[in-house]
């Protein structure tokens, strides 16, 4: 059986709402036209997609694995019909969507957003918090959004600008630093915290120590580096970032950056799009934009 291509829209309403009350709601229709919606989507999946467990629905196995789906066939979709001939930033009023860090978005984030506001006052910006499926399936997210902010080395075989430079710098807390710059074994003895740990795709900011015969005990692995303070002061865990994020540490937060006894290695921040936006005058602005916004996180 076909499948009319309009019942995406509620397909996602409800897959995220969980509730064909809720659903309703933020399509604006009325509720028996999305029960209608969800029996011929039940119909087509052969699959209940919502049940009852106590007082709440839940999605199905296939439920689950059709949300993302759904989401990026509909972020498709939506951006095809954003495509225009031209393009007058003065004019737009077009929505990009930028996959990003805390990080990222304190500093890349906070520039670009002047720049669109000063040249584009009807353009929206929506940053995305980067996670590690995204980063592992970047070629498929890159499809419907914008542009992934990632180092170079963890994608491949992607169109890409450099930003700008950074570097990776160890962070302890202040009342376990010592005056001397620690030792490979003084840090490989104590468990660290990594921000994004991807030891499966060639890349950490570990290589060098591995280089020097340790393995450092990751202990804490989290999706961002502005937390990592509060996680290390007063305990004797290590942490490494890059410098600018140690810079936007608040002061009196308990941490130092240390002298490392090795080289980390330095960082190429990049923004990377998929090659279907090669063309797109929209794209083409932003990434101009973009290029923009990393010189002046470099001249900062």
């Amino acid at each position: 059986m076909g499948l009319d291509l309009n019942l995406l829209v509620p397909l996602n309403a409800l897959l995220q709402e969980r509730s064909v009350t809720r659903a309703a709601h933020q399509l604006g229709l009325s509720q028996p036209t999305v029960s209608a919606s969800l029996a011929r989507l039940r119909r087509h999946f052969g699959d209940e997609l919502l049940t009852r467990v106590g007082n709440v629905y839940e999605l199905t196995p296939l439920a689950v694995r059709l949300a993302e789906q759904t989401a990026q066939a509909l972020g498709s979709a939506d951006r095809v019909f954003q495509i225009g001939p031209a393009f007058d930033p003065a004019l737009a009023g077009r929505e990009f969507t930028l996959a990003v860090s805390d990080m990222h978005l304190a500093t890349f984030g906070r520039a670009l957003a002047a720049l669109v506001r000063d040249a584009a006052p009807g353009l929206r910006l929506r940053f995305q918090h980067i996670t590690p499926y995204i980063v592992g399936h970047a070629h498929d997210h890159l499809r419907t959004v914008d542009g992934i902010l990632l180092p170079q080395g963890l994608v491949a075989n992607l169109p890409a600008i450099d930003l700008y430079e950074d570097r990776w710098v160890c962070v302890v807390a202040s009342d376990t630093a010592m005056p001397e710059p620690p030792t490979c074994e003084e840090l490989a003895v104590r468990p660290w915290v990594l921000p994004y740990h991807f030891p499966t795709m060639g890349f950490s900011p570990l290589r060098r120590l591995h280089a020097e015969g340790f393995e450092p005990r990751v202990e804490i692995t989290v999706e961002n580096f502005l937390t990592i303070p509060y996680l290390i002061a007063g305990t004797d865990l290590v942490g490494v970032i890059p410098e600018r994020a140690a810079r936007l540490f608040p002061t009196g937060c308990g941490t130092v950056v240390v002298e490392q006894p090795f080289e980390m290695g330095r960082l190429v921040e990049s923004l990377w799009w998929h090659p279907l936006h090669d063309r797109d005058p929209a794209h083409i602005w932003l990434r101009k934009t973009a290029a923009r916004a990393g010189r002046l996180v470099a001249a900062s």
